[in-house]
């Protein structure tokens, strides 16, 4: 009776933590957004006004359009890119195709507007390969605007697609694809009519995470867009222009960022609900040996596509060692560049470290506890908070980001301006990744081992501790490592919330690359750079987790 009322205790108080969490860092704010949005600028009165300003101007429809635009044309490329890389690298031996995939989730990895000046750099207005092209008379477009935004998120984003779907050709029925081609179909057809339907729910699932970064990425339309205006730098533009008054129509574009998102996975979920695509799993694929051209066409597709995507990692790199004269790169190489960041900005890069740190410790032990509740206690409680710590999955971070300023600039939480709302920001987006990864470790984990610690006369607490934790070990220390990599990396939400002393490296590098200064920039970059690719070093070889954790982060 002691031990039931202890249990009863112990996961009540930590399902009303999850839900003061929800409530604190999700719904308050984005009720002020909310609320704003339908707030008269002059007065404060309820009122449609900034909806209807935003849908009877041209100005803020073209923003609309142009994410619309940016969002299909970056998922329809990616998915260019990603479906034949899977299919080959999973379905044939591909050499050196364990560092294809290490070199794509690295560029997948790097901070989105990474790869957005360093396409600047080389196809910008002075830009090398552009100069280069110039001198043997061929006049490339211009890289700013649509064209920039698009390469720099299809380059980046289509390991979302080829990561998802090469684990997904490996666990279909090989039987239904001998089938088509005993009844005299062509390869071709058999993939497009047989295998691309049956890995249809991974496909979406990509594409739907490709859709939703491109729609909400800030960095590489800030960056390389132009004039080229998107719903996120409208926010943010709107916002800067409104930072003394109402937040009135920074607040209506957020909205409507958010509810394109919701749309596209409530879209996502109805495709893949309407057809059944699980089958026997009596013949799995057999990867195979390609000889000939064939074997050499499969190569140069693959390391063509990964080359065009590790390329602008690269050149960071490249450049981070040139010798520079203020803004100007000069001949020769050297260290100057870190010598500048560590001797002139060394507060930037410790900010970076420490507030991702903390946030992860928050975000390991606090997923950790909620994804166990989720995972063993479906009460009736435990069925509404699954569904609401998802929220941050749907919610771009300028949304967020505006959402926090607003609702913490003020009492009962004034945390503008402090550390501590960027760790929550930071915290509050990656939770739901802990949250879940927790959960899908404990599906493998058979209760009736905690079971038996509690028939022992064991508390639920302890039993958790000795024998629930230690075997969820491996993933919640892997998941965390990532989830501290992309914290390193955030600048979507972060660029509303700093200030001098709580600067990022991600907003550095930012405002670097805005004002010219591109050696500091590189820099940083390839200091973010070698943070990622350790991490996912570590990830690989010490917790034997594959491409799955680096998604899931």
């Amino acid at each position: 009776m002691i031990g039931g009322r202890k249990r009863a205790d112990i996961w009540t108080l930590i399902t009303l933590l999850g839900f003061a969490i929800v409530l604190v860092f999700l719904v308050y704010p984005l009720f002020d957004v909310f609320k704003y949005s339908f707030a008269d600028k002059e007065t404060g009165a309820p009122s449609f006004s900034n909806w209807v300003q935003f849908f009877s101007r041209a100005y803020y429809l073209r923003a609309f359009s142009h994410s619309i635009i940016v969002a299909l044309l970056t998922t329809f490329f990616s998915a260019v890119l990603g479906i034949p890389l899977a299919f080959f690298t999973s379905r044939y031996r591909i050499r050196g195709s364990n560092v294809l995939n290490t070199l794509a989730v690295l560029a997948l990895l790097s901070p989105p507007f990474i790869g957005a000046y360093s396409w600047i750099t080389m196809l910008g207005r002075n830009g090398f390969l552009r100069n280069f092209f110039t001198s043997i008379g061929i006049n490339l477009p211009p890289i700013y605007g649509l064209l920039g935004i698009v390469l720099a998120d299809t380059l980046q984003y289509y390991p979302f697609i080829s990561l998802m779907l090469a684990g997904a050709l490996m666990t279909i029925d090989r039987s239904l694809e001998e089938a088509s081609e005993n009844l005299g179909a062509r390869s071709l057809k058999t993939f497009f009519s047989v295998t691309i339907p049956l890995v249809m729910p991974s496909l979406t699932g990509g594409a739907l995470i490709v859709f939703m970064m491109s729609l909400s990425n800030f960095g590489t339309p800030m960056i390389i867009g132009g004039n080229y205006l998107v719903l996120p730098t409208l926010a943010y533009n709107l916002y800067t222009s409104e930072i003394s008054e109402s937040p009135g129509m920074a607040s209506t574009v957020s909205i409507i960022l958010m509810m394109c998102a919701s749309i596209v996975i409530v879209l996502q979920q109805w495709v893949s609900s309407r057809r059944k695509y699980a089958s026997m799993l009596v013949n799995r694929p057999v990867v195979k040996k390609l000889k000939g051209i064939k074997s050499v066409a499969a190569h140069f597709v693959c390391y063509l596509i990964v080359a065009l995507s590790t390329l602008p990692l690269a050149i960071i790199v490249l450049y981070s060692f040139k010798n520079t004269s203020g803004p100007v790169f000069t001949k020769g190489f050297s260290l100057q560049s870190y010598k500048q960041i560590f001797f002139d900005v060394p507060k930037t890069v410790t900010n970076s470290f420490l507030y991702s740190l903390i946030a992860v410790l928050l975000i390991a032990s606090i997923g950790t506890v909620l994804g166990f509740i989720i995972a063993r206690k479906r009460n009736l409680a435990v069925r509404i908070l699954d569904p609401l710590l998802m929220i941050p999955y749907m919610v771009p971070g300028t949304v967020l980001g505006i959402g926090f300023i607003v609702a913490f600039n003020r009492k009962p939480l004034y945390l503008a301006g402090t550390a501590v709302i960027i760790i929550m920001t930071y915290f509050i987006r990656r939770l739901p990744y802990s949250v879940r990864s927790a959960a899908s470790i404990l599906k493998q984990i058979d209760p009736a081992l905690e079971e038996a610690g509690i028939n022992l006369g064991s508390p639920p607490g302890r039993t958790f501790r000795t024998i629930t934790l230690p075997l969820m070990q491996s993933g919640i220390i892997s998941g965390a490592i990532m989830s501290w990599v992309t914290s390193m990396n955030e600048l979507s939400a972060s660029i509303f919330l700093y200030v001098g002393k709580t600067m990022t490296m991600p907003i550095k590098i930012y405002l670097s690359v805005a004002d010219g200064y591109f050696g500091t920039a590189s820099a940083m970059s390839t200091i973010l750079l070698v943070v990622t690719g350790v991490a996912m070093f570590v990830v690989t070889k010490y917790f034997n987790r594959g491409s799955e954790t680096f998604i899931a982060a």
